[in-house]
């Protein structure tokens, strides 16, 4: 079963990361750190379903 919890906190994490980067206008390294965090997530969550 796919632990929610912690795919939770690492998608809040990224997601407070790419707040930062935006508020210094870092907009290219924002959307790679969401875009990362979407992957990892996405990937977390195949690796527990199969």
């Amino acid at each position: 079963m796919p632990d929610y919890e912690k795919m939770y906190f690492h998608l809040f994490n990224a997601i407070t990361d790419a707040l930062a980067e935006l508020e210094e206008a870092n907009i290219g390294q924002a959307a790679m750190t969401l875009q990362k965090a979407q992957a990892d997530t996405e990937e977390m969550y195949i690796e527990k379903v199969d």
